[in-house]
């Protein structure tokens, strides 16, 4: 896994302080960092457990999950074209309920602190704001910033001033054109598969998801992590 490194301030960006104690991920020879995919899931293991208590672990059957995530965040370019994955877009990572989406998402951003991350926003916020206070809330997430936008698919219909609206279809929308002109990318976590995405948002939208995201998914059979 092999990564240029801009940051000529970080003069160790691929060792990481967890709990005082220090985790080197591979080698750096000043201007790439050689990730160790092993060294890596011990890392997270130990961020894993400071971030969301002390019996989470990375499990045998998440590993591959891990290594396509990983790779995409550190933009090991061999990597990811051997697993098809395009790091100019965003990542739409689908799964059953309890499988663990926002946690990855939300531990993976740590990898690369030396890096612009992405904030994680529930669909369900963003839909709940609008229902207070309106339109603008589209054009908020319309803007520059880098998201991952959880649990798509389980938000209510939006609604104000009597007026419905299916707001996570139109941010989305307005995500894909920042996404034409600036490359912003957005990344979302999902119950839902495909099909279901389009019925819920539309065909015209599936289209446009299609060019915005590198589809990873969960096995359906995944268990319930959270029982």
């Amino acid at each position: 896994m092999r990564n240029p490194c801009d940051k000529k301030e970080n003069l160790r960006p691929h060792i990481l302080v967890e709990g005082g104690i220090e985790y080197c991920l591979g080698s750096f020879d000043g201007k790439h960092i050689d990730y160790d995919f092993s060294k890596v899931l011990t890392y997270l293991d130990a961020k894993g457990r400071s971030l969301f208590g002390k019996s989470f672990k990375v499990r045998g059957e998440d590993k591959g999950t891990f290594l396509k995530l990983c790779s995409y965040m550190v933009k090991d370019i061999e990597n990811c074209r051997k697993m098809e994955i395009d790091t100019n877009k965003g990542i739409l990572l689908t799964g059953p309920v309890g499988c663990g989406k926002t946690s990855m998402m939300r531990l993976i951003r740590h990898l690369v602190p030396h890096k612009r991350t992405y904030e994680i926003i529930p669909a369900r916020n963003i839909t709940f704001a609008f229902n207070h206070i309106g339109y603008k809330i589209i054009e908020d997430y319309g803007n520059g910033r880098f998201y991952c936008i959880d649990d798509l698919g389980v938000e209510p219909l939006g609604r104000y001033f009597g007026d419905d609206c299916n707001v996570m279809g139109e941010v989305l929308v307005s995500r894909h054109e920042l996404f034409q002109k600036t490359k912003i990318l957005t990344h979302i976590t999902t119950n839902l598969n495909a099909e279901e995405l389009e019925q819920r948002y539309g065909k015209r939208l599936r289209s446009r998801m299609r060019q915005m995201f590198n589809l990873i998914s969960f096995d359906k059979n995944t268990k319930d992590k959270r029982i």
